[in-house]
């Protein structure tokens, strides 16, 4: 749920200085880059904070190699492409590659739902709202790499 919160707070927040004061942000296409820079940065960083890690390194499924390898890079690449998010040259680019990252990594969601991982000690989001929550973060990035 945090991330949700992250997206739709940090792109109404921006939208609405973009309405008052922020030229950069006056449509809602950099709003809504803003937004999912900030999701971004609240799903990365616990891939680097040890207790957050040894979760998500479970919900990588058992046929891919080096889960912690692939924690490490997803979080990296979540990172950069937050950072590629606000540079208005690369944020189509950086949007485009999180909605394929998003898309990729899916299945650990469908793992961790099924195989009962929890993260920080709480059951992970049910995979249904897990699903409908994908949806909306992907095309979120979809609508901000047009």
């Amino acid at each position: 749920m945090v991330p949700l919160i992250a997206l739709i707070g940090g792109f109404a927040v921006l939208r609405l200085l973009g309405l008052v004061a922020v030229d950069a942000l006056g449509s809602w296409q950099p709003a809504l880059r803003g937004g999912l820079a900030l999701m971004f940065v609240t799903t990365a960083v616990p891939h680097f904070i040890a207790s957050w890690r040894r979760d998500f390194v479970a919900m990588i499924p058992p046929a891919l190699p080096r889960p912690d390898l692939l924690v490490t890079l997803t979080g990296v690449l979540e990172l950069a492409a937050a950072a590629g998010l606000l540079v208005p040259p690369l944020a189509p680019f950086a949007a485009a590659g999180l909605a394929l990252l998003m898309v990729a990594m899916f299945p650990a969601n469908v793992h961790a739902a099924r195989s009962g991982v929890t993260l920080a000690g709480k059951p992970v989001t049910p995979l249904p709202a897990r699903t409908a929550l994908q949806v909306v973060f992907v095309a979120a990035a979809v609508a901000a790499a047009l």
